[in-house]
């Protein structure tokens, strides 16, 4: 079979690979969990991943992958992972000798944006944000259709920001693996989330567990999801100023959080240097599928 793309998410604790035919149709998916501690092992596990799905479509396809990091424009490796067995390599260059043939590389929240934006929850807007709230918090953005890039490819990073307009209580903020205190990603992740419950409650629960709770009439989880709203429409609130989007785009695990869809919005104005802010936030249209999808789409149709 030809015109085939194969778009691989590659995470911390899983890889998904999907290959899409000529008119962008899904015709096999596989999701196994992510090699850790070894970098060959990584490459190898992912071509066998591309092996395996050739095998079964009967064609040879371009490939794209979704890495958590980005590439460094000053050396070509790989810089700022949470996968950190990345680091430091040339995961293109290696897999594609592996493979025999190019590889596109782009950042997972990319991939997502680019994703969404094509035919998602972003589709038809002129400039479009997405946002990763999951494990971390990432972003990437998309106009007309394409992803925006710069000179330090770092576009949309918005996750290692400071927390805008701190209270006193939120100074200096979690330590975050960057090195610094108080980012985004410290208060706006799903770990984030819950180390937040815990310290305000002494309990220990997982974000789902909290949104559970809160649905059930629990004063200290519906607090905790309301600090949370709060947070992120103050630092959504920057990305507007920044950017004007047309749409804002969340996924990742907390994006299920349905309290964010009706309080976020209704907080967001008050930081926002305007008049009036009607920039849409939604959820993901493809869900969990958004950035193996935008990796596929990395090659566009010829």
């Amino acid at each position: 079979m030809t015109g085939l793309r194969h778009g691989i998410d590659l995470g911390g604790t899983k890889t998904e690979i999907v290959t899409l035919d000529a008119a962008g149709g899904e015709i096999f998916r596989q999701r196994t969990p992510t090699p850790r501690g070894d970098y060959g092992a990584l490459v190898g596990h992912i071509a066998g991943l591309v092996g395996a799905a050739e095998a079964a479509c009967g064609g040879i396809g371009t490939v794209g992958i979704g890495i958590p990091g980005a590439i460094s424009p000053a050396t070509g490796l790989i810089k700022n992972a949470n996968t950190t067995e990345l680091i430091g390599h040339d995961l293109a260059g290696d897999l594609g000798a592996r493979l025999g043939r190019p590889i596109r590389l782009a950042n997972d929240a990319d991939c997502f944006t680019l994703s969404e934006a094509a035919d998602g929850a972003g589709a038809g807007g002129g400039t479009v944000f997405g946002v990763i709230i999951g494990t971390g918090v990432g972003g990437g953005v998309a106009v007309g259709g394409r992803l925006l890039s710069g000179p330090n490819a770092i576009a949309g990073e918005w996750g290692h920001n400071p927390l805008p307009r701190p209270a006193d209580d939120e100074r200096p903020g979690p330590a975050c693996y960057c090195g610094r205190h108080g980012c985004i990603e410290t208060f706006l992740s799903g770990p984030g989330f819950a180390l937040d419950h815990r310290q305000h409650s002494g309990n220990v629960m997982t974000g789902r567990e909290i949104a559970a709770a809160a649905a059930e009439g629990d004063f200290a989880a519906q607090e905790s999801i309301e600090r949370y709203c709060r947070r992120l429409a103050r630092a959504l609130a920057t990305a507007i100023n920044l950017l004007d989007p047309h749409v804002i785009v969340l996924g990742g695990g907390m994006s299920n959080l349905d309290a964010i869809y009706g309080r976020v919005p209704a907080l967001i104005g008050r930081h926002v240097f305007s008049d009036t802010c009607v920039t849409p936030v939604r959820k993901a249209r493809h869900g969990d599928s958004s950035g193996v999808r935008g990796a596929a789409w990395l090659w566009p149709a010829a």
